[in-house]
């Protein structure tokens, strides 16, 4: 049963990241391409360790990969939010499709 649940665990954490590295591949632009990678590498690497706390057994090993999803749950989405901000207010465009833009009043606001 504990191997099925690493084996579950080791394909869902490979299949978000296959579908972070897609992300990458196919978002228009940096924004998108930004969001989805945060989200399916925090997801997927999130699984790949419990699969390693899991199969290992022991507590240190267990403690260091619940530290190290800790760290990347607090830390990808805010790194993530940082840079797409950069790239916004160095002037990177925004993909033609895009249908809101909330950020445009506020820093139009700021320039004048």
């Amino acid at each position: 049963m504990k191997e099925l649940l690493i084996i579950a665990l080791l394909l869902s954490g490979a299949l978000f990241m296959v579908v972070a590295a897609l992300g990458i591949l196919r978002m228009p632009d940096i924004y998108m391409r930004m969001s989805c990678n945060a989200k399916a590498v925090t997801i997927g690497l999130g699984q790949l360790l419990l699969a390693l706390a899991l199969h290992f057994d022991q507590v240190g090993v267990s403690a260091r990969a619940l530290a190290t999803i800790g760290f990347i749950v607090l830390t990808v989405p805010v790194a993530s939010h940082l840079l797409g901000r950069a790239a916004y207010l160095s002037g990177l465009p925004l993909w033609e499709g895009t249908i809101r833009d909330e950020w445009r009043a506020e820093t139009e606001r700021r320039e004048e």
